[in-house]
């Protein structure tokens, strides 16, 4: 079989935020803001040459990755305790932690690149608050133990995110799953499952409409 000699994508400067984005990062990154800037940096440099962002992704890191993720922080709580189920990147389990200090945050991810990048970016931000475990949601509880939220994105229709992530919950604790415009029907499909496995409500819910030009869509499951 032939290799593949195909480059590596190269690294590229990070965008500078327009002036509503900038508004909006500080007022959700407060004095972190300069961390939140570095870690963009990370996803324009070492995340495009390691494949974790792609490089047409650059020049919209913060409307439609950071900021789209930090602005979640409003559905959580003081001082819970935060499992982000896939975080690949960092999306949206960093952004949280640079948003909510008060917050303590497992980063769960079962590539081992991924890990490693994902260690290497919260050693440089000092991210006392943040530890990163290689595993896969399912595998993870007892490693984990329950949490008050699970955080999610891009990771899987809610139909089969449901699977995973719920058994990582307490009694009382919620899903927040990071959606599009697919959000209404994900939740018709998963409904008779949500109902299955126990879950107390399921709604969809908007954060950031007063940051962001797009806010985001998340679908909120509670036990």
């Amino acid at each position: 079989m032939a290799e593949d000699r195909r480059p590596s994508p190269a690294p590229q400067d990070p965008p500078l935020p327009d002036a509503r984005e900038r508004r909006a990062a500080e007022r959700l990154f407060g004095e972190r803001l300069p961390l939140a800037e570095r870690y963009v940096a990370h996803l324009a440099s070492s995340g495009i040459v390691r494949g974790l962002i792609g490089p047409r992704e650059v020049p919209r890191l913060w409307s439609r990755h950071v900021l789209n993720c930090a602005v979640v922080e409003e559905c959580i709580p003081q001082d819970a305790r935060v499992a982000d189920v896939g975080s690949g990147a960092g999306l949206p389990g960093l952004c949280l932690a640079l948003a909510r200090p008060d917050l303590r945050i497992t980063l769960i991810e079962p590539l081992e690149r991924r890990v490693q990048w994902l260690d290497e970016v919260v050693a440089d931000l000092g991210l006392s608050n943040v530890r990163v475990l290689r595993a896969r949601a399912e595998q993870a509880k007892e490693e984990v133990g329950e949490v008050d939220v699970v955080t999610a994105r891009a990771v899987s229709a809610l139909v089969g995110l449901v699977d995973i992530t719920l058994p990582l919950l307490r009694g009382t604790g919620e899903l927040l799953a990071l959606k599009g415009r697919s959000a209404a029907d994900e939740v018709r499909r998963a409904q008779k499952k949500l109902d299955r496995l126990g879950a107390r409500s399921t709604e969809i819910v908007t954060a950031g409409q007063e940051l962001l030009e797009e806010p985001t869509t998340v679908v909120r499951v509670r036990l």
